[in-house]
This record gives structure tokens, C-alpha cells and sequence, in this order.
């Protein structure tokens, strides 16, 4: 019988730092099991190359929602990583925690140990900061940060200007002492390289012998005596498999497989299970329930001078950063094309800002228009330009994401739900108005010859909702369907990330999110892992004790 400490499904973001945390100190044997394979490939090395996985079956799960009535029905594609490292192995590799406030929610929703003062020594201890080490940044973690503000295309200064022009201030850290405001992103790129828990986390662990690692291998269920979870079933090579845990299973799937492994496990709504045939473990209505994510629109301009689009769109161009990237590890090809960007707030009685904007130095309208649009980050428009795209931080619709089948080969049903609240359509309106306010300043204004899309004829509310049903889409947060909190009935799991109803069963991902943070989810994420080993470790003391 193959028998294990721990074992982990899923080598995502989570994954990969519970896989190294936990075998740290060599006493505890740890198998991980992963559906997809390796994250060797130079379209995931190369950091424009995310362009490419994004709609890679070899690297990528390649969901599709449901039909969205708020969407005019269209059915959105939904990237999830399927590689070791997950989703921070196809992402856009910005660095950002979020707002101080979204962790204080996390311990308002009954999450004793989450506030942002409890967290910050995780997010310090996960970073390998070029700053070096601060009151908000480490300088011995596994993650290298780095900050490209010298590299970004002149536009993103342009774009500061502009912010400034509207007295939105400058702030030189979004996670640090001025969270709110515009500035340049740090991110996970080293050396030209992309960074992802799998390189930073995962490889130096799988040199220890007390650590399995197990790639192409799709979990089926979670293996029950009672309501206690003893181990994993697994396929792999068309074969079925089941190795045992003798202290927990710890599901790392993120916000769409976790909770699609706990239905098919036994763990879920009563009723729901039933009605698939499937023998109930444990009744948990919450499963799959409070599916929250970011949802953007992207205003499309074009220039007056140079942009990206410039450099990449002729062929000559490509080739040119093809070689500068090959013998520097620079160039545009080094960078994500998301440069610059803002968290602010749209109304002034807002307490803490509600809009996410981002600004790239490049356009690629022909690309992501259309209900099967792809971001073909090196095909830009043919002509100079450059987009700015919001979301509201802290969406307050909420989804599901539920199995259609006992068959675990099916992908599960997600269900959007969006802009099911006034709130978040009252953020429509305010997004689009705040980037023109942005593109009518005068630095900005200087340089754009015009709107390219929605374009100038798009001006009343109704309108502007209307070309954001037509155009939208998710910018892969997805996060909070095992939540964590104090009340059993939205809330799969307790402050210790242990699935209710369970026992030696933890979510750890950002399905146990109680709700999405304000910026981009991949930092958090990491963070979370962090405190989680820790919280594993000190359980695990505690029950040997």
C-alpha cells in the first residue's frame, strides 16, 4: 500500500509551496499529484509567452462558462493552469497583494488569524523583493519580485501624467505603505525569466527524498472511512490508483477543481449528490457556492506616437525582440504587457478604492473582440495604440461552480452569475467614465488621436452597459468556492482551511478565499499556502503532542 504523510492534489500556486513547506524539515513524506505535466516549455519561461498558453489544451484546462444573460449569453473562456506551478505558470505575472481592507474582511467573515496585520509577515516571508528586505518587503523568500519601472514603454509615464493631471497620486508601491493610486506593477519576472511557485517552490523541494512528485495524474475522489479522509484515487495512464494519507489530504485544485473533487468525493450539497448517484459524506451546501470574479472591459485607443504595437506587430519587429531577448533576456519580450495601472476610487465617499485599471502600451483590438477572441499579445493592431481595461476590485455578484456528471473526466458547470447586483452595474458605468476622464487629460490627450473602441459614439450609461455586455470578460480571478468562515452555511471550511463535516481534509487554494481581494489573485494565493503549511505544521505538533 502506497501510504504518505500528506498527500496534495494539485501542483498549482498552492500546491507547489505546501509541497516545499511541508518537507522542509524531512519528516514528513509528502506525494503530490498533479493532472497536467511539466512547466519546461519556452512559451512559459519567456513572459510574453503567456499569450500563447492561454489557450494551450497542453498547459491549460481550457474551460468555458455557461452562457451568461448579463454577457448577451456569450460563454467566456476560463484559463486554469493544468502544469505544475498551475495558474502562475500561464498568468501575466503581476505582483499585487491587494487592498489592507480585503484581509480585514477575510477576519470579519469569522476568520480569526486573517486580518491584513496577521498576514503581512506571510506575504514578507514568501518575497525575494529587489528592494530588499523593509517593514513591507522580504529579501529571503522564494519568490524573486522585481520592479521593471526602468523598462516599461515610455506611454506608461504618459499614463502617470495623466493620473496625476486628475490628481490621482503616485504611488511608487502598491504593496506597501500607499496601496491606492497609479504606478508601475511589480512583478514575478527574474532575470528575464517568468517566476511561478513551481520554479521558485517546487524545484528546489523535489530534490528531497521525502517528496513524490506525480504529473499527469487525475484525481477522482477523495477516499473516505466515514467522514475521515484516508487517501486519494487517481488516474493515470487509464489506470486508477489510490495511495493513502496518514495525517491529511490537502486539495490544491483551485476555485474550479477543488470544489468539483469534493462533489465527487461525497462532499457537497445532500441533495445535489444524490440526484448524481453520488454517496454523501458529508452535507456541505455551500460547495461550489460563491463563485467571485473579475470581470473587465478593455477602451482601445489609438496614438499619435510609438507604441508597442510598433515593435511587434511587423515581422521584422518580432524578429528584432526575438534576438534581443535570446542574447539579453531583455526587451519587450521580457516583460508582461501589462505595465502600469491604478486602484482608486470612483465616488469621493468611498472609503477605500473600487476600480482596478490597467494600462498596456499596446492594442490588440482584432484579437480580443468577438466571442472567441484570443489575446494575441504579439499580432498587436497594425497601427499604434494602446488600451486601459477596469474592473470593480470587490464584485458583489456571486456564481457557482457545480459537477454535471459522477464522471470526473467532465468539466464542471461554471455559472458566472454576473453583474447580478446593482452595485457592480453601478461600477460599469463608473469605470468607463473614470479611463476617458484618464484618456481626456491633457498628457494623455496629447498623444491619442482618437477612441477606437467603443468609441466616441458610446456615451450614455445605457450605451456604455450595453457595449460592456457586448465586450467584457473575466480576468481569471476566479476564487471563494470552498470559502472559509464562521458560518457553515457560506462557508466550506473553518479559519484552519478544514473542510466542515471532514476530518483530515483541507482546502488550500483560492477556492478557500471568503471573498476576492481587489487586485490580481496570484500573490494572495501564495500567501495563504504560506499560513497554511504553518497551520498544518502546528496541528500536526499539536496532535503528536
Amino acid at each position: 500500500m502506497s501510504e504518505y504523510d500528506y498527500i496534495i492534489v494539485g501542483a498549482g500556486t498552492a500546491g507547489c509551496v505546501l509541497a516545499n513547506r511541508l518537507t522542509a524539515s524531512g519528516t514528513h513524506r509528502v506525494l503530490l499529484l498533479e493532472a497536467g505535466g511539466s512547466e519546461r516549455s519556452v512559451w512559459i519561461e519567456v513572459p510574453v509567452g503567456y499569450a500563447r498558453t492561454f489557450h494551450d489544451p497542453r498547459y491549460n484546462w481550457m474551460y468555458e462558462a455557461e452562457p451568461d444573460p448579463a454577457l448577451d449569453n456569450r460563454r467566456a473562456h476560463w484559463p486554469r493552469g493544468k502544469v505544475l506551478g498551475g495558474s502562475g505558470s500561464i498568468n501575466a505575472m503581476i505582483y499585487v497583494r491587494g487592498q489592507p481592507g480585503d484581509f480585514d474582511d477575510w477576519a470579519a467573515a469569522g476568520n480569526p488569524g486573517w486580518s491584513y496585520r496577521e498576514v503581512l509577515p506571510y506575504f514578507i516571508k514568501l518575497e525575494n523583493h529587489c528592494w530588499g528586505a523593509s517593514e513591507f518587503h522580504g529579501s529571503t523568500g522564494p519568490m524573486h519580485v522585481s520592479d521593471v519601472s526602468a523598462h516599461v514603454h515610455p506611454l506608461c509615464h504618459t499614463f502617470i501624467a495623466a493620473c496625476s493631471a486628475l490628481d490621482i497620486p503616485h504611488t511608487r508601491d502598491f504593496n506597501g505603505a500607499q496601496p491606492e493610486g497609479a504606478g508601475f506593477w511589480q512583478v514575478t519576472i527574474h532575470k528575464g525569466r517568468r517566476v511561478s511557485t513551481a520554479s521558485a517552490y517546487l524545484r528546489p523541494a523535489m530534490r528531497r527524498s521525502n517528496l513524490e512528485v506525480r504529473v499527469h495524474a487525475l484525481a477522482t475522489r477523495v477516499l473516505f472511512e466515514g467522514t475521515r479522509a484516508r487517501g486519494v484515487e487517481y488516474e493515470r495512464a487509464g489506470a486508477r490508483q489510490q495511495v493513502w494519507a496518514r495525517r491529511e489530504v490537502l486539495l490544491a485544485g483551485g476555485a474550479v477543481n477543488s470544489p468539483q473533487l469534493l462533489e465527487l468525493s461525497g462532499i457537497g450539497d445532500a441533495r445535489r449528490l444524490q440526484q448524481l448517484g453520488i454517496p454523501v459524506v458529508a452535507h456541505s451546501p455551500a460547495v461550489g457556492v460563491g463563485l467571485q470574479d473579475h470581470l473587465a472591459c478593455s477602451y482601445f485607443y489609438r496614438s499619435r506616437v510609438p507604441t508597442l504595437n510598433d515593435e511587434l506587430a511587423p515581422f521584422l519587429g518580432k524578429l528584432k525582440a526575438a534576438v534581443r531577448y535570446a542574447f539579453t533576456r531583455g526587451g519587450p519580450l521580457a516583460m508582461s504587457v501589462n505595465q502600469a495601472g491604478a486602484f482608486l476610487r470612483s465616488r469621493a465617499q468611498l472609503t477605500r478604492p473600487n476600480l482596478h485599471i490597467y494600462f498596456n502600451p499596446a492594442s490588440y483590438s482584432a484579437t480580443t473582440s468577438g466571442p472567441r477572441g484570443k489575446r494575441r499579445l504579439t499580432n498587436p493592431d497594425p497601427w499604434p495604440g494602446f488600451l486601459m481595461s477596469y474592473n470593480t476590485c470587490r464584485p458583489t455578484s456571486r456564481g457557482s461552480v457545480h459537477i454535471r456528471s459522477p464522471d470526473p473526466h467532465l468539466s464542471p458547470v461554471i455559472e458566472p452569475n454576473s453583474l447580478s447586483t446593482a452595485a457592480d452595474v453601478q461600477d460599469v458605468s463608473d469605470g468607463a467614465r473614470t479611463v476617458r476622464r484618464i484618456a481626456a487629460a491633457p498628457p494623455l490627450a496629447a498623444v491619442t488621436e482618437s477612441e477606437h473602441l467603443p468609441g466616441a459614439a458610446v456615451q450614455a450609461d445605457a450605451e456604455m452597459l450595453a457595449d460592456f455586455r457586448q465586450r467584457a470578460g473575466s480576468v481569471f480571478h476566479a476564487s471563494g468556492t470552498c470559502a472559509m468562515g464562521g458560518d457553515s452555511a457560506v462557508a466550506v471550511l473553518d479559519a484552519r482551511l478544514r473542510v466542515r463535516g471532514a476530518a483530515g481534509l483541507r482546502v488550500a487554494d483560492a477556492s478557500s478565499f471568503p471573498n476576492v481581494t481587489s487586485g490580481n489573485t496570484n500573490t494572495p494565493t501564495i500567501m495563504l499556502a504560506e499560513k497554511a503549511a504553518d497551520l498544518i505544521l502546528e496541528d500536526s505538533r499539536t496532535a503528536a503532542g
